[in-house]
């Protein structure tokens, strides 16, 4: 009987690769969201608990999409190599109202206040 129950209990550790994609600050109308690349193998709850109780965020809704890897063909003057990328899982979380800032994201404040001084000049 125990057995069956500790065979189907996953845990996750922090180890497991989230890759974060794009992330959008709160609006008016809508939350602060953040879109992930996940192992395809990873559910809706566990992105859930891997994002709350590892980042300490308060995450409403997870919403998650399977992507099947491209397939490429490379022809050379001897043969054809057939190869196929990664399966991966796309994660669009929602956060909480009171989470409206994501952070700074792709922005680099060295290169940002370059560009302030030289408008300035």
């Amino acid at each position: 009987m125990l057995a069956g129950v500790a065979k189907q209990f996953r845990m996750w550790m922090p180890n497991m690769p989230m890759v974060l994609v794009s992330a959008r600050n709160a609006t008016a109308r809508q939350p602060a969201r953040a879109t992930f690349r996940v192992l395809p193998r990873m559910t809706k709850h566990e992105i859930k608990e891997y994002l709350t109780k590892i980042y300490d965020l308060p995450v409403r809704k997870v919403n998650t999409a399977n992507y099947l890897g491209k397939r490429k063909t490379v022809r050379g003057t001897a043969k054809v190599i057939r190869y196929k990328y990664k399966d991966f899982k796309k994660a669009i979380v929602s956060f909480d109202r009171s989470f409206t800032d994501v952070g700074l994201g792709m922005r680099i404040p060295e290169i940002d206040d370059d560009d302030e001084m030289s408008s300035e000049v």
